[in-house]
């Protein structure tokens, strides 16, 4: 396919946000590239090469700290491609190290390739590489694993001469396929349970919300109640002491048609404060305003409310519910083919 114009450092970082923390490996800005291909074939728009430095071993000093940066590169990728050149320094102390260390996280990813294979020889020229390649990686024992696979390939179109050497470059294009739709199907996947979840958590604050709703009506019931209690009782103990011990007074302020009925709802309650000595009145008060006053303390202390969410907040929470499970969820479906036709060339359309 075709190729855009080369990005660099800063540009590259603009472009892809996500490889922000690259700027603390001091001085990897200005060593990144970045070419677009146009090309759809083979889903060639879905797919980001990240090549990084060959290492060699010697002293050899490289601009920044190259280690670091693949190694944070490998925590980035779906894919780790170990490409072994049967005519440079494939094995490599340096690489072995590096690729080592990757396989302690990430062997689930890795794949490992015999790349120019055509120039290697012939087939036992080839045989023989791929032995030696082999026999040092099994020496680690993070390398050295059951099914261990390293297909040869090579580009074709570098090829002058032609080569009887089989190219099993195809298999890579198809991991790499396979590895695309895994990752859109994950994520469309992690859209749909991303959507539940949301629905669920906008459920359970409105269920939330609506038991606070209750218990605040049942708060501010019960501080009613007490507010009541705590000026009727007072009220009415103030009323029968009155009577009992201020009857002309009492008379002259109500009459004495309404003095004689409540002295006869009120009579025993007026007789038992005739009881209690004259020089205790005082005391009796006190009594009455105290425990008003305690009354009214309780009667706000029990009718203390929670927060609760507004009817603008309800009506947008019960909004993005609707909207997560009928709209977004429902475009799974259509995401998904959608993201695969960006995918396919104009000469397949």
């Amino acid at each position: 396919g075709s190729f855009g114009t080369a990005m660099q450092g800063n540009a590259t970082l603009h472009l892809y946000p996500h490889f922000e923390p690259l700027r603390q490996i001091e001085g990897v800005t200005d060593y990144l590239t970045t070419e677009i291909s146009t090309s759809k074939q083979k889903r060639f728009n879905l797919v980001k090469f990240i090549d990084t430095p060959g290492l060699v071993d010697g002293d050899m000093q490289y601009p920044f700290d190259v280690n670091r940066a693949i190694l944070w590169l490998g925590d980035l990728a779906d894919l780790i491609f170990v490409f072994f050149d049967p005519i440079g320094q494939a094995l490599c102390k340096r690489t072995l190290n590096i690729v080592e260390e990757l396989s302690n996280d990430h062997s689930e990813i890795m794949r490992f390739y015999l790349s120019k294979a055509d120039e290697a020889g012939d087939e036992s020229d080839r045989q023989r590489v791929l032995m030696q390649i082999v026999q040092e990686l099994c020496k680690r024992p993070n390398l050295n694993r059951t099914g261990f696979e390293m297909p040869t390939i090579y580009v074709p179109n570098m090829n002058q001469k032609g080569s009887s050497c089989v190219n099993q470059i195809e298999e890579v294009c198809q991991d790499i396929e396979k590895t695309i739709n895994q990752t859109i199907q994950n994520t469309l996947n992690s859209l749909e349970r991303d959507c539940d979840q949301i629905a669920t958590l906008v459920e359970e604050k409105l269920q939330k919300n609506m038991k606070t709703s209750s218990e605040n009506l049942q708060a501010r019931f019960r501080g009613a109640s007490f507010g009541l209690l705590g000026v009727f009782i007072p009220f009415l103990m103030l009323t029968t002491y009155l009577i009992s011990t201020q009857q002309k007074v009492m008379k002259d302020i109500l009459g004495e048609n309404i003095l004689d009925t409540l002295g006869i709802y009120l009579g025993p309650l007026a007789r038992g404060w005739k009881a209690i000595p004259v020089q205790y009145s005082t005391y009796i008060l006190y009594f009455i305003f105290g425990f008003t006053l305690i009354m009214l303390l309780i009667a706000r202390y029990v009718s203390r409310t929670k927060l609760t969410l507004s009817r603008k907040e309800k009506r947008h929470l019960s909004e993005i519910r609707e909207f997560v499970q009928n709209t977004v969820k429902k475009k799974k479906e259509s995401l998904y083919s959608d993201y695969l036709k960006q995918s396919v060339a104009d000469h397949d359309l």
